[in-house]
This record gives C-alpha cells, sequence and structure tokens, in this order.
C-alpha cells in the first residue's frame, strides 16, 4: 500500500489544486484518477490564469469564440466551464463508488464580486447552472460578504466550497453559515442529504506572512501554519460533534470537511511535504498541487497527526501573540491579500484572453463581422439540434434531395460506430502484419475510398514514425503509375484492399484486374471494403477474397474517413486506433448540439466558409506546412464534391505555390494547416494586406483524425449557408456515361473517336471548344487565357502520371498562369480530380478556364479481360472529361503531347 493509499484509508483526501485543458485531452487527469492519485480537483482564478494565459491549451477553443464576437470574460467563462464540465465527467464514477464522498471539482465565483453579497449568489446559481454536474462546487470566499451567500447557496441545495478561511474566528462563520443554510432548506420542506461542502483552511501562506516577523532563529519560525490548522481541525471535531449537528445528521447532511489549502512549501528549508504529513487526520481533504503531489507520492508520511500536541498548537499561537504578532490581523491581511491577488490575476486573464481575442477577429479581416453574424444566426435557427437531428431542410426543400440527406447522415456517429469495432480492425491487422507477415498494402480506390488511406501514411512517413507496413495508393490509371505499384507491391509482400463504395468504379476494375492476375488470382492477398449488395462483393465471395468489410451505407463515399475506408489502413499502419478515436470523441464533443453555435468549431468553421463564399471570397486557399499536404487533397475533395453545384460552390485551391500578396484577389479565403509554421511570414503579410487567414494548428497524425471530422461538420454548414445539397453529386455521372461508350465504341471499332485537333505543331495537338489561332503554342495559350474574368479561376486537369516531375511542372504551370490571369489557379491528375473536383467542374459557377493535358504513354500494358490497355482507359477517361465539360458549357482546350516529358514545352509557352 502506497502513501497515498494510506492516507485514503486514514480518511483523508487528496484533491489536485490545478487544472490544465492538456490533462483532459490526453488522458492524464483520467489516469491519476483511475491510479488513485486525486479524489478531487479544485481551480481558482490564478490556476485559470496559468492555463489560459501561459499556455497555448486553449488557441483552438478560444478561435470561434472569437468568431462570435463574444468579449473576453464570456470566453473566459465558457472555456472555464467546459473544462470543469470535463473533470466533473471523469470524476464522476469515484463520485458514484463513494456516495458522494469523493469526486468533486471546484470552480470559483469572480474575485471581483467577493465583497457583494447579491452578486455572488446570482453568480453561484448560474455557474450551477450551467455546469449542470451533481459532482460540482462553486467556490465563494469567506469575506464579510461571503458568508450570507453561503448560507444562502447552501439552501438552494448547491455544493459549496468556501475558500480563502484563514483565521479561526472566520472558520467559525463558515461552519455556521453551513449549518444555518441546511437549516434553513429543511424548514422549506427540502432535503439535504446530497448536499456537500468542503472549508478551504489556508495554511502555508500564514507561516511566509508569519516567519519574517520572528527573529532570525526563532523556534517559532514555521509553526504557525501548522499550529493554526491544528486550532481549526479541533473547532470542526467539536461542531460536528455538537446535538445541533446530530439533528441535521439524522435528516441526512454530510459533515463539511476542513480542506486544507495552500499547502505546497513556500520556504525551501522546510520539508516539501510538512504541510501534508502534519495536517492527516480523518474527514479532510488536502488539495496539493503537481509536485506536492509527487513529493508525497514518493516519501510522505501516513499517520494521523492532526489530534497531536494540540496544547503545543495553542502554545505557540499564545506566543506569537505574546510577540505582538496579531493572529487576526495577519489573518486579514492574508484574506484581503489573496482576494486582490486572484482580481490581478483575473484581470490579467481577461487582458490577455481579450488581445488574443482582437488578432483572431483580425485575422478575418473584411468578413468578421459577417461571420460574427453568422454564427449568431445559426444559434437563432437551432442549427446545432437540426444537425444531429438529420433535419433535410438545412440544405433542400426538394423531396428527393431530403431522402437522399435522412440516408447520408451516418457519418455523425462515425466515431462510435468504429469504436465499437475495434476488436474486429486489430485482430485483422495482427493477422496480416504478424501471422502473414505482410509488408505491403496497396489500396485500389478512388476519392473518399483512399484518400484517408493516403493522408495516414503520409503523415506517419512525414512524422518518420515506424510502420510494419509500407501503405499506398493507387488511383490513377496512367499506365505508368499502375506499372510502378506493381513493381513496389509485389504479391507475394502485399495485400490489395479493393475499395469502392459503389462497387463498380472503372478505375478500381482496372486495377483489381490488373493485380489479380499479377497475383495468380490468389484471393488471400486481397481485401474487398465495400456496402453490401455491390458487384464487388459477389466478386469478393467468387474469388474467395481473404476477408470484405462491409460499409455503412448510411454514410457517402466523402465524409467516409472513419468507416473501414479510413479505418482498415489505420489499423494496418499499426495506429493507435484508441487514441485515434479519443481524438475523433474530443472534437465531437464540442461540436454536439447541446455546444453553443459559438463554441462548435466545425460549424464556425463552416461559418466562414459560407459567409467567405457568400461575400464572393469563394476561392479557399489551403496552405500547408510539408507533412499535411496530403491532408490537403482531402480537404479539396470534401468541399469540392459537396458545394460545387447549381451554379454555386467554393473552390478549394490546394498547395498553390505562394505567390506576391499583390497577385491575389478578393476572392481569397486562405486557410493554413500549420504544423511546423514555414509560412508564418507569409500568412503574417496576408492578414497585413487584408486578406481573411484562418490557421488550424496540427501538431500530428492524430490532431489530423479530428480535423477531419471537423471538416465534415464545417462542409455541410457551408453548403446550408449556401444553399446546396452537401450529399448529392449530380453531374458526376455525365463524363462516366461518356467515356463508357468511348469504350464500348473502342471494342468494337478499335480506335477512340477523338476528333479534329483546332491547331498543331511540334508534335503538339489542340482541341477546344471553340475556334484557336496562333502561330505557336504560346499565343494559342495567351489567346486562351485572355477569355479568364476577375473572380474565376483556372483548372488544369491533367491526365498525366503523377510524380515528382510532372507535379513540379504543373506547379510552374500554376505560377505561369496566376501571373498572366489574376486568377486562382488549381491543378489535378486525372482521373484521380474526378473524384474529387469534377462535380465542381461541371456544376459549380461557370467562372472558369480549362486546361486539359493529355499525352502519349511511354509505357502501356494491357487491362485482363477489358480488350484495352490502361493507356486507351485514361485517354478515354479524358475525352469524356472533356466532352462532359464542353456539355456543361465551360471554356476548355485540350493539349495533347506526344510524350509526358513535354511539358516543358507548355510551361515554356506560359513563360
Amino acid at each position: 500500500m502506497n502513501t497515498i493509499e494510506k492516507l485514503t484509508q486514514l480518511g483523508q483526501s487528496l484533491w489536485m489544486d490545478n487544472i490544465q485543458r492538456s490533462w483532459l485531452e490526453n488522458g492524464e487527469l483520467k489516469a491519476m484518477i483511475e491510479r488513485g492519485d486525486i479524489r478531487g480537483m479544485t481551480s481558482n482564478p490564478t490556476i485559470f490564469n496559468n492555463a489560459i494565459a501561459k499556455t497555448n491549451d486553449y488557441d483552438s477553443a478560444l478561435v470561434p469564440l472569437a468568431w462570435a464576437g463574444w468579449d473576453a470574460e464570456k470566453i473566459f467563462w465558457q472555456l472555464a466551464i467546459e473544462d470543469i464540465r470535463a473533470a466533473c465527467d471523469l470524476f464522476h464514477p469515484l463520485y458514484e463508488e463513494t456516495n458522494g464522498g469523493d469526486g468533486y471539482v471546484s470552480i470559483e465565483v469572480s474575485p471581483d464580486r467577493a465583497h457583494d453579497t447579491e452578486a455572488t449568489i446570482a453568480q453561484v446559481e448560474q455557474l450551477w447552472a450551467r455546469v449542470r454536474r451533481p459532482n460540482l462546487m462553486v467556490k465563494i470566499p469567506a469575506t464579510k460578504q461571503g458568508i450570507p451567500a453561503i448560507r444562502k447557496s447552501i439552501a438552494m441545495g448547491i455544493n459549496v466550497n468556501i475558500t480563502l478561511i484563514f483565521s479561526l474566528k472566520l472558520y467559525a462563520e463558515v461552519m455556521e453559515a453551513y449549518l444555518s443554510g441546511l437549516e434553513d432548506r429543511i424548514a422549506a420542506g427540502h432535503t439535504i442529504d446530497h448536499i456537500a461542502s468542503v472549508a478551504s483552511f489556508f495554511v502555508s501562506r500564514i507561516d511566509t506572512k508569519i516567519d519574517p516577523r520572528l527573529p532570525s532563529g526563532s523556534p517559532l519560525r514555521g509553526k504557525a501554519a501548522i499550529a493554526n490548522a491544528k486550532l481549526a481541525y479541533d473547532q470542526f471535531q467539536k461542531i460536528f460533534a455538537s446535538h445541533r449537528w446530530e439533528k441535521l445528521k439524522v435528516k441526512g447532511a454530510r459533515v463539511q470537511r476542513p480542506l486544507w489549502a495552500s499547502t505546497s512549501t513556500k520556504n525551501p528549508a522546510y520539508p516539501d511535504t510538512i504541510y501534508v504529513d502534519s495536517l492527516i487526520g480523518p474527514e479532510t481533504v488536502n488539495t496539493v498541487p503537481p509536485v506536492t503531489l509527487e513529493a508525497v507520492r514518493d516519501h510522505g508520511v501516513a499517520e494521523v497527526t492532526l489530534t497531536q500536541d494540540l496544547d503545543q498548537a495553542q502554545a505557540a499561537i499564545d506566543q506569537i501573540e505574546a510577540a505582538g504578532i496579531s493572529m487576526e490581523v495577519v489573518t486579514q491581511e492574508l484574506e484581503d491579500e489573496s482576494v486582490k491577488a486572484f482580481e490581478d490575476a483575473f484581470t490579467q486573464l481577461m487582458a490577455t484572453l481579450d488581445e488574443r481575442r482582437k488578432n483572431t477577429v483580425s485575422s478575418l479581416g473584411p468578413i468578421a463581422a459577417s461571420v460574427s453574424r453568422r454564427i449568431a444566426k445559426l444559434e437563432e435557427d437551432s442549427v446545432p439540434a437540426r444537425l444531429w437531428s438529420h433535419d433535410p431542410t438545412l440544405w433542400t426543400t426538394d423531396p428527393e434531395g431530403q431522402a437522399e440527406v435522412r440516408k447520408r447522415m451516418g457519418w455523425l456517429d462515425s466515431p462510435h460506430k468504429a469504436r465499437a469495432r475495434l476488436e474486429e480492425y486489430q485482430s485483422f491487422a495482427d493477422e496480416i502484419l504478424r501471422k502473414e507477415k505482410i509488408d505491403r498494402v496497396l489500396v485500389l480506390g478512388m476519392g473518399g475510398s483512399s484518400l484517408t488511406a493516403e493522408v495516414f501514411a503520409s503523415l506517419l512517413d512525414a512524422e518518420k514514425i515506424d510502420t510494419p507496413a509500407c501503405l499506398g495508393i493507387l488511383d490513377s490509371t496512367d499506365p505508368q503509375e499502375v506499372a510502378k505499384a506493381g513493381e513496389g507491391y509485389p504479391p507475394e509482400r502485399s495485400l490489395y484492399i479493393v475499395a469502392s463504395k459503389s462497387g463498380g468504379t472503372a478505375e478500381m476494375n482496372a486495377a483489381l484486374d490488373y493485380f489479380w492476375k499479377k497475383s495468380k488470382k490468389d484471393g488471400s492477398r486481397f481485401v474487398a471494403t465495400t456496402d453490401q449488395g455491390t458487384g464487388l462483393e459477389a466478386l469478393a465471395n467468387k474469388r474467395k477474397f481473404r476477408k470484405t468489410f462491409f460499409t455503412d451505407p448510411s454514410v457517402g463515399g466523402r465524409y467516409s474517413a472513419l468507416t473501414d475506408f479510413g479505418m482498415v489502413p489505420a489499423a494496418l499502419l499499426s495506429m493507435d486506433l484508441n487514441r485515434l478515436l479519443d481524438r475523433v470523441d474530443w472534437m465531437q464533443s464540442q461540436c454536439v448540439e447541446q455546444v453553443p453555435a459559438a463554441r462548435n468549431p466545425g460549424l464556425a468553421l463552416g461559418a466562414v466558409i459560407g459567409e467567405a463564399a457568400l461575400k464572393g471570397r469563394d476561392k479557399l486557399t489551403i496552405l500547408s506546412d510539408p507533412p499535411l499536404s496530403a491532408f490537403a487533397f482531402w480537404i479539396e475533395q470534401i468541399v469540392a464534391e459537396s458545394s460545387g453545384k447549381e451554379g454555386k460552390g467554393i473552390l478549394p485551391v490546394p498547395l498553390e505555390p505562394m505567390g506576391n500578396v499583390k497577385e491575389y484577389g478578393k476572392d481569397r479565403l486562405f486557410v493554413y494547416l500549420r504544423q511546423t509554421g514555414v509560412f508564418d511570414e507569409r500568412m503574417k503579410g496576408l492578414r497585413e494586406a487584408g486578406h481573411p487567414v484562418v490557421e488550424l494548428k496540427l501538431p500530428g497524425v492524430y490532431d489530423v483524425v479530428a480535423e477531419m471530422y471537423r471538416w465534415e461538420i464545417a462542409t455541410v454548414i457551408a453548403c446550408s449557408i449556401l444553399g446546396v445539397n452537401a450529399f448529392d453529386q449530380p453531374n458526376v455521372e455525365t463524363s462516366k456515361k461518356i467515356t463508357k461508350q468511348k469504350i464500348a465504341d473502342y471494342q468494337k471499332k478499335g480506335k477512340l473517336k477523338e476528333g479534329k485537333p483546332a491547331w498543331k505543331k511540334d508534335n503538339v495537338k489542340v482541341f477546344a471548344s471553340s475556334s484557336v489561332s496562333g502561330a505557336t503554342l504560346k499565343t494559342v495559350l495567351s489567346g486562351f487565357l485572355k477569355k479568364a474574368k476577375p473572380g474565376g479561376y483556372v483548372a488544369i486537369n491533367a491526365y498525366l502520371p503523377r510524380n515528382g516531375e510532372m507535379i513540379e511542372a504543373l506547379q510552374a504551370m500554376r505560377v505561369a498562369i496566376r501571373a498572366r490571369t489574376g486568377n486562382a489557379v488549381t491543378a489535378g491528375f486525372g482521373p484521380r480530380f474526378q473524384h474529387s473536383t469534377g462535380q465542381f467542374h461541371k456544376g459549380g459557377p461557370k467562372n472558369a478556364l480549362f486546361i486539359q493535358i493529355t499525352a502519349d504513354p511511354e509505357v502501356d500494358m494491357d487491362i485482363p479481360t477489358e480488350g484495352l490497355t490502361f493507356g486507351t482507359l485514361i485517354r478515354a477517361q479524358a475525352l469524356g472529361d472533356y466532352e462532359a465539360l464542353i456539355e456543361a458549357g465551360r471554356k476548355v482546350l485540350r493539349v495533347h503531347l506526344s510524350s509526358p516529358r513535354d511539358v516543358q514545352q507548355i510551361i515554356n509557352a506560359l513563360g
């Protein structure tokens, strides 16, 4: 039995005299409770000042509150109440186990109310109502004006922690207020068996005050505080053994335990556990800071000491009085100084919060006021509750559209559903990684079926976290990419995850055919992830795949990060799935309907994005530190595919090379995914230039998973603000149908129908939706780019291998085109982008220029069973996309090269 366990057995509970949000988020507080280290928690203005003003723990929580226009004090109480409520929940099992004996968490009224009885009572009632936890204690200072507030609060049935007790006289008044409050409550016909109270008697500060007034070397130094506390405990024992108390006890009254406060050692000459070891007794609490807790655990002494040497304690106080030091004066000074210290800490905290609030608001620049109004409107319209009740009128009035919405809202509960299946995910990963010793995993899928896996693998690699398996994705039909995947993921070492919600995407089918043949039809190397009843399920059964994971039919592909499409790869990467879901749970808890819209990080971000779009800032320019690049493309997919329809939409512009501030128009909203801070100075310049900037700090992979959940909510809220249905994709089938027809024609005639080029020279062909002219490619491109208009965008759709060389080439093109047009420039590799921005291209605003790039492949391979090559398939997909854009009334130019390497000709022409 350790020292802390012995203390508990002796009747003394250790409470933590501190609170930090990081403890709540990282599980440290939960661990301390489960270890039995602490049995309660206290806070005060100084503790919150240290927690909030002197750390970055609360930065992300403060942001939406500032966006909503809340003032510093309102923000503080929201943050403090969140912490207290969360801590109460963690202590609640102990509260139940001890029948209300322990497990309490204390929050203190504002220090500026210490001398105002009615204001104190009003705030006590308010805090009790807002926290709504039976194991809350509201702290009231034991000032002259605080005493009647204590009595009234007890009579109202509120648990009270009376603080700043220094003198024996005042302690007697505190106990009297408690007993009187209980009697008042009985007289009013109410029960008292659930009311708890502690009296916080401050200890070490008395020695700190008295010692300097005693002669050097005086034996009375270091004696006053403990003596004073022992005499207080003697008072306690007498009061709570009185006839008056016994009458209350019969009715269920609980003892008001003395709580020894300020028990950290201030004088380094004294033992570091002196104010714990010397104050042990039944029915007491000692609230300690972390350092003292560790000291007690390490070398504290657990034996009853409060009732020892009581005569010596009285003698010590008498000698101090005889030395001309008045305990009454000293304790009053301490009370006044403590109230002042708390007031100063609170004032400092408000100043810090106000500065951070102003900086946050200023980052939104010209849209700050409208965002604040929008968040208020979301609250007024009960949007949080309507979201969680799956109210389809948030997005559409169309009956068919509403039916689709109702079928697609399962993503809100994905974290809970995923947790229920953790054992399945983990046992499967163990089977693959340890029993089968597979060290390669390749996801064959498009869009939402593969992007989450790509984010996880990319982040773990960037953070240099070793994983037992190398995971990659194949979301292309480009023959070079397919060949590279074939080399990197050989069957004898690999598991292939065939991922498709619909179970029938062309890219997945082609990749599956290729690797099925390459594996010599070994079904044990394949896993399917799909909805029940799809063609892929039937094929997996027929070919005896190792396993089929059935995805949630109530979750659409782009909202499926926390379904099997994300969780299975996460398990195979040996990610800590409990930690992953803990982080998501923390984000979800801030986004539920009970949370005010102003504090809901998902709703608030959605308000910013949606309101910015309404104000013309519909180019969501996503900048990221290198480790987070893959996440930028994940955001691109969910926002573009959800919002781009009915001529409206929010265009994500991920990873556009940074330019001069003057190059950006008034159609930009910048989002910075920050981990290393490489763009800090650039962001400062953008803010100073008046551009709205949202900075999201994402220290690690598990924070990104939580952020995915936030972006899901933000996206649907932004779509609601725009008035579009976030859950349909009305324009994606057009290009698929055209592609299918072209493949069918090819299979009959052996040739793809491409039409005649409008211009050709030097092995470059240009196809266009309208006539083109010019002696050189540079002239042709210049003429096309002259059609760009302010507020529009240019999209580069490249049906090329997605490798470092091609990515660099497209980035160079983006810079050149932006310099010429002043437009935002996106770049995507086909057919990958069709499952991301394809819907936006056809259904979003008609203000774009599209430059499609195709090339003859340098290598090509047959797609087994389909009667065509990968090179033919990707060309058919490009043509389907090209013709669908024309059909949608878009301005399109297709530049066809004799080889992917010839992209330099386009770069030169744009230069």
